[in-house]
């Protein structure tokens, strides 16, 4: 028999954006809260480290510190064009993600929340499907409640039997730092042609994110399925997109170089059970079209938290709310994903999306879509036909994992 040390009403599994969250939120709704990380202070994770209005709105909710540095909005390259579309509300911001993961710890600490980092979950005492305790190295911990925030790869979800579908679509992508006098430029830049030594196309794109300290995250990612796996170093295509980017930013030599595989889209099952509930990256929240992740990290911790408070049972409750939320766009962005995964689509599609009329009109709509910005109430026909297109291709997919119980 484990022994129990502890008691707490809520533990969360993972210190990133979405846990920390959750524990703030857990902490200011009554609950006494443990928050537990696998790594030790101000660890680092391979992100764009960019940070939407959306997500500077839920920072702002929570009234959390938002980072000084803000942005106006997206800047596209490519197939010779440029398109400049900006937030259609609000600021965005970006931090590199070692500093920000660790303000939001330090936030979760002055929220009153037990932080206890270096020290990972290990194991799990289940009954009938709930979570009776928490294994860690320093003993065993009870809890009336969890929540699991552990990242892309979600080694405590994986033990409650969360599942990873990458049948659909997922991510892969590399970023480094670099530093740059235009460090405070107020633009985000993606750059979606790029090319090898040789000129040839590659299946990914580029971007680099100004963080307003003296560097800017430059990086590059690429959208895979098992079937159509992304053929792409993306290592090798971000040393030579930075080499390709250089003189124009005046760039250092990119430090830090990290890689990663990002689930997206809800392409996860088994991310609830009766005291449980998975968040953030750990469930697949990351927006298909951009490889966005920190806005759904940060609202599903407070939803989590929220749906905590008013059912007993969140087995079903969780993935209703899940899709009741962010289904239908999901399951359009995913569609639209999947077509980036053909080689022939993307130069086919880009000189008329970045040119002409299409960069006029299309691409300012897709960022808007990019960054998460169509709202609820927003009754415009950009969000009209979002709204549409996503009801319908969730109609047609009825039977893709959108957090279902697989």
């Amino acid at each position: 028999m484990w022994r129990v040390s502890e008691y707490f009403d809520l533990v969360v599994v993972g210190a990133g954006p979405a846990g920390s969250a959750a524990a703030i939120a857990g902490q200011r709704a009554g609950m006494g809260t443990l928050l537990l990380d696998a790594l030790p202070a101000h660890r680092d994770k391979t992100c764009g480290d960019g940070l939407t209005p959306r997500a500077v709105d839920t920072l702002e909710l929570l009234g959390l510190p938002v980072p000084a540095y803000r942005n106006r909005g997206l800047k596209l390259h490519g197939y010779g064009g440029d398109v400049e579309a900006p937030w259609p509300r609000g600021e965005g911001s970006a931090s590199p993600r070692a500093t920000f993961d660790a303000m939001l710890v330090g936030e979760a600490a002055r929220a009153g929340a037990t932080i206890r980092q270096g020290c990972p979950a290990t194991g799990v005492q289940l009954e009938r499907g709930a979570i009776r305790a928490v294994e860690t190295p320093r003993g065993e911990v009870r809890a009336r409640r969890v929540i699991v925030a552990d990242g892309v790869r979600s080694p405590f979800g994986k033990l409650l039997g969360r599942a990873w579908h990458k049948e659909h679509v997922y991510g892969i992508a590399a970023r480094s730092y670099c530093a740059s006098p235009f460090s405070s430029e107020p633009w985000m830049h993606s750059h979606v042609e790029l090319r090898d030594a040789g000129g040839a196309i590659q299946p990914g794109y580029g971007w680099i994110f100004p963080l307003g300290d003296g560097h800017v995250n430059l990086g590059c990612g690429a959208l895979s399925t098992d079937a159509r796996p992304a053929k792409v170093n993306t290592k090798k295509l971000l040393a030579q997109y930075a080499a390709q980017q250089r003189e124009a930013w005046q760039l250092g030599e990119p430090e830090r170089v990290a890689s990663a595989l990002l689930p997206m889209g809800g392409a996860v099952s088994n991310v609830a059970g009766p005291n449980w509930a998975l968040v953030g990256d750990a469930a697949a929240c990351v927006n298909p079209l951009n490889g966005e992740g920190i806005d759904y990290g940060l609202e599903t911790a407070v939803l989590a938290v929220g749906l905590m408070g008013q059912v007993d049972d969140l087995t079903l409750a969780w993935p209703a709310l899940l899709r009741e939320t962010y289904g239908d766009a999901f399951a359009l962005a995913r569609t639209l994903a999947r077509l980036l995964t053909y080689p022939q689509f993307l130069p086919l599609a880009g000189p008329v999306a970045l040119r002409g009329l299409g960069g006029r009109t299309l691409m300012p709509a897709a960022a808007r879509l990019m960054g998460n910005l169509v709202a609820d109430e927003d009754r415009d026909l950009v969000a009209r036909a979002w709204r549409l297109a996503g009801r319908a291709a969730r109609g047609a997919q009825p039977g893709e994992p959108l957090w279902d119980a697989r």
